[in-house]
């Protein structure tokens, strides 16, 4: 991997690990595109980071007073939608890690993206009152939408956000609520793919100067990416993603099952 190729990954991560477009999906596109595959999945991880240190600058306040009061309804919160996750993680680790590395189910991965993006979408615009707070069984969808999210190519802040807007949670609490999430996702997700480093399990790793590359852009980018979906969530409906999600996996699945100029099933 390049400089110049860990740059445009790690602008690409910070780009779409807020938008509900899925990051894992972009990146395992443009590496299959790249011709990428030692050190895939690492990398993945670690520009993963960066974007998490734009969820701590963003959202600090929200951060802080967690660590003030760790004692409080949003810690549980936090670590109710968690649980999905980690149990997924946990049991179906080289499955994920295979479906990551060959990128066969991107296609149906984003077309599951858009669908749960348009059904989000028109149950929160149903009639009935817009909740301005959340209570155990709306954790525990949106826990159980992000364990899905694990898959490459369904995203997670949209099935995250999907999860919330369905159950008319506000849309500005969803999408904190949802990049809060991300925290402990990524940093658990570091932490698996760091013991098969250092265990020697992973399949290589870039240089460093690529991961250092990639690893900036995607927390410069990341930045103002969070702070853009923040302000989309609430005043803009997520319909326009959910039809670029759709477009894109039907060239995906076009291109694998009939024209095969990128991809072979």
């Amino acid at each position: 991997m390049s400089i110049i190729e860990a740059i445009i990954l790690g602008a690409v991560q910070g780009l779409t690990e807020f938008l509900p477009v899925s990051s894992s999906g972009h990146l395992a596109l443009l590496q299959k595109l790249f011709g990428i595959s030692e050190g895939a999945l690492l990398f993945d991880i670690l520009v993963h980071v960066g974007t998490l240190f734009a969820v701590f600058v963003v959202l600090w306040d929200d951060i802080w007073e967690l660590l003030r009061k760790p004692i409080q309804a949003k810690t549980g919160f936090l670590i109710i939608a968690t649980i999905p996750t980690v149990i997924v993680a946990l049991f179906f680790k080289d499955l994920i890690e295979s479906a990551f590395a060959s990128a066969q189910f991107l296609g149906f991965a984003f077309l599951l993206t858009g669908t749960a993006l348009f059904v989000s979408e028109r149950l929160s615009r149903r009639s009935g009152v817009i909740r301005e707070y959340m209570g155990i069984p709306d954790v525990l969808i949106i826990g159980i939408m992000q364990a899905i999210a694990i898959i490459p190519g369904v995203s997670r802040s949209g099935f995250t956000l999907a999860g919330a807007l369905s159950r008319k949670v506000e849309r500005g609490i969803a999408a904190r609520f949802s990049f809060l999430l991300s925290i402990p996702a990524i940093l658990g997700a570091l932490v698996l793919q760091l013991k098969d480093v250092i265990s020697g399990e992973a399949s290589g790793s870039p240089d460093a100067a690529p991961l250092i590359a990639g690893v900036l852009t995607a927390g410069i980018v990341g930045f103002f990416s969070v702070k853009l979906m923040l302000k989309i969530v609430k005043e803009h409906s997520l319909i326009g993603f959910a039809v670029y999600v759709v477009c894109l996996g039907i060239l995906i699945l076009a291109d694998q099952y009939v024209s095969h100029f990128f991809f072979t099933v």
